[in-house]
């Protein structure tokens, strides 16, 4: 595919992913699952987010190769886990795709979500389909704006007075499974960065601008979802906050800025779609990588001859998004994503430890992998369950595909 993304465009793109509709929804089920230790579920989730990122970055620099973590299990642990991280993220990030379409849905018509969600998914399709840089564009356009949202939010939480600082101190409520669940379910709002990885085919001088992009766009976002967090339990305090269908609209309204609220919610459909556009790149580029390898049908690892985009996959994907949008709410697909996320992450790290024997330079993977399997295992039992028999099953048709055995 061709190479059109420089610096700026592959850092709108894993920030239009992350600075998405997870900081519109993420916060309130962290909060009901930690309580007042919602804040420190998200500095875990930092962390591990962190270290991803470095592990990912230097595998992108080695392999700047469609596909991300499915390549670098393939060339640094086996063909079955680079299976089994591709098929993580295909499935984690599809239902990734369906909570930002019905997060565009809640938030623009209510009463037909699904339906708006459905005709989202169809329209970015279509611009995916057209050609990356286009994509690059809309994305820039739609984290500036989300930014400037994010900004007046906190202007007039912070600015109102109605804020308490006594409301961030940690109560007796905290116990540390709550903290690791809720920073499970807000790592869903940090893994964008992996759509830098997964187009490593289409970026200008891939070795030295993944590792610069994917370092950029996490420090930006930390930053955002810190100071955004932090205004928010301050206005709400964590128990209004976990109760609330709509964390940042409530906490507007509670600041004394009932009228901004429609604007807010403006924000969040833009937000969301700019997360969806994003996340679509990241799981057909995915989808082509492991369709070259024949572990999907080789029909979708056809590339447009004039845009220069992996059209089949685009379509498919779009296609399978539509459906599940149609049918799941946008609570339940938070914590399936995160699973497959995580474990697609735990893989990047076992990955990224085979590069070196330095026993300091395998500190980062080995917190990175740790950190992901255990907020994997924390999430809710129901996420659980779900992603373990999803992945199970990808484990299994790899086996008894036959595929393997034919050394591809």
């Amino acid at each position: 595919m061709s190479r059109r993304l420089g610096l700026f465009d592959t850092v709108a793109l894993g920030l239009g992913s992350m600075i998405g509709a997870g900081i519109f929804v993420a916060l309130a089920p962290a909060a009901a699952a930690a309580g007042t230790g919602m804040l420190v579920g998200l500095a875990v989730a930092a962390v591990v987010a962190v270290c991803n990122a470095m592990s990912s970055a230097r595998l992108a620099a080695r392999y700047p190769r469609s596909g991300g973590t499915y390549v670098y299990g393939r060339e640094r642990l086996s063909p079955f886990w680079g299976h089994t991280a591709g098929w993580s993220f295909i499935v984690g990030k599809t239902a990734s795709c369906a909570a930002m379409a019905l997060t565009v849905g809640y938030y623009v018509w209510p009463a037909y979500a699904n339906a708006v969600a459905v005709g989202a998914v169809v329209a970015l399709t279509a611009v995916g389909y057209a050609g990356i840089q286009r994509s690059a564009t809309l994305t820039r356009i739609i984290v500036a704006l989300v930014l400037a949202l994010l900004a007046t939010v906190v202007v007039v939480i912070l600015g109102s007075g109605r804020a308490d600082a006594s409301r961030l101190a940690l109560g007796g409520d905290v116990d540390a499974y709550g903290v690791l669940q809720a920073a499970g379910l807000l790592f869903f709002a940090f893994a964008g960065y992996a759509r830098i990885a997964t187009l490593g085919e289409e970026v200008r001088d891939p070795a030295r601008t993944i590792p610069r992009a994917v370092g950029l766009a996490l420090a930006l976002a930390l930053l955002v979802y810190a100071v955004v967090a932090v205004a928010v339990v301050a206005q709400l305090g964590s128990a209004r906050l976990g109760s609330a269908a709509a964390p940042l609209s409530e906490a507007v309204r509670a600041a004394g800025f009932p009228a901004l609220t429609p604007v807010v919610g403006v924000g969040a459909a833009i937000a969301a779609l700019g997360a969806l556009l994003a996340l679509l790149l990241g799981v057909s580029r995915t989808t082509l990588a492991m369709a070259r390898d024949r572990y999907l049908p080789h029909t979708l690892a056809a590339v447009h001859p004039r845009h220069g985009t992996p059209h089949h996959a685009e379509l498919a994907v779009g296609a399978v998004v539509a459906v599940v949008a149609a049918l799941v709410d946008v609570r339940s697909a938070i914590g399936f994503s995160s699973f497959g996320v995580l474990l697609y992450y735990a893989i990047a790290n076992a990955s990224a430890w085979t590069l070196t024997t330095s026993v300091s330079a395998r500190v980062v993977p080995a917190i990175g992998l740790i950190g992901c399997l255990t907020l994997a295992f924390t999430l809710p039992p129901v996420s659980v369950a779900a992603g373990a028999a999803v992945v199970l099953a990808g484990m299994i048709a790899y086996t008894t595909s036959g595929v393997h055995r034919h050394g591809v």
